[in-house]
């Protein structure tokens, strides 16, 4: 079923990243960590879908979305980019194969952090956080999406890699790719669910590494 819902209001959390609050449909419901199908509702853009993730909770009374907008791909979230309070779009049932599946340690690329978002906001309201860690690696400061509100809910379980500059803040400098040395150092158990989530690149690599590394391949949990 597709629902037609109105957005209730926009706003930029990065220089290319949307926060996007929705009418909720009555009886929708997900899991944290899960996605759907998403299309801009108006004419020539009702059928091109883009997957993307709920960072809403599923007892919210708005769905929420978390978008990084590429103005230069002349795609569809060039479009959403621009979408304002009053617009909407259409809406598909719930899908998604990340879901929380216990304590761990989480690795994101970029954008790749949206599913863990709703996974972390669930853990802290239900003070279940406990000692889930994430690594988040972006290319530079002005890319981090939601810093400050990781860092309110991880403390020092927050690791911020920056790759392309040296940071000012509060963050790990690697020049170039988080590699399998950098893990190694990290990470001192490997005996525990690993939840990736990045471009297709960073999740082949993670993956790799961590299996050489030690990690069992059946607690390794990536979007398929």
């Amino acid at each position: 079923m597709v629902h037609t819902l109105k957005i209730l209001q926009t706003e930029f959390l990065t220089h290319d990243v949307k926060r996007i609050e929705l009418e909720k449909p009555d009886g929708y419901e997900f899991k944290p960590g899960q996605a759907t199908e998403v299309a801009i509702n108006k004419e020539g853009w009702k059928e091109e879908k883009r997957p993307f993730t709920f960072t809403s909770l599923t007892d919210d009374d708005t769905l929420e979305f978390t978008i990084k907008i590429y103005p230069d791909h002349d795609g569809v979230t060039e479009q959403i980019g621009k979408l304002e309070a009053g617009d909407s779009l259409l809406v598909d049932e719930p899908w998604g194969t990340i879901e929380y599946k216990g304590e761990g340690l989480f690795l994101a690329g970029g954008a790749g952090v949206t599913p863990f978002i709703a996974i972390f906001r669930d853990l802290h309201r239900k003070g279940e956080l406990g000692n889930n860690t994430l690594i988040f690696s972006n290319k530079t400061e002005k890319d981090v999406i939601l810093k400050d509100e990781f860092r309110e809910m991880l403390g020092d379980n927050f690791i911020n890699v920056i790759t392309d500059e040296k940071p000012t803040g509060e963050a790990v400098f690697l020049d170039g790719f988080m590699d399998k040395d950098f893990l190694k150092d990290q990470i001192s158990d490997f005996d525990q669910p690993f939840y990736v989530c990045g471009p297709m690149p960073f999740n082949e690599a993670m993956m790799e590494y961590l299996k050489e590394l030690g990690a069992d391949p059946e607690a390794l949990i990536f979007e398929e």
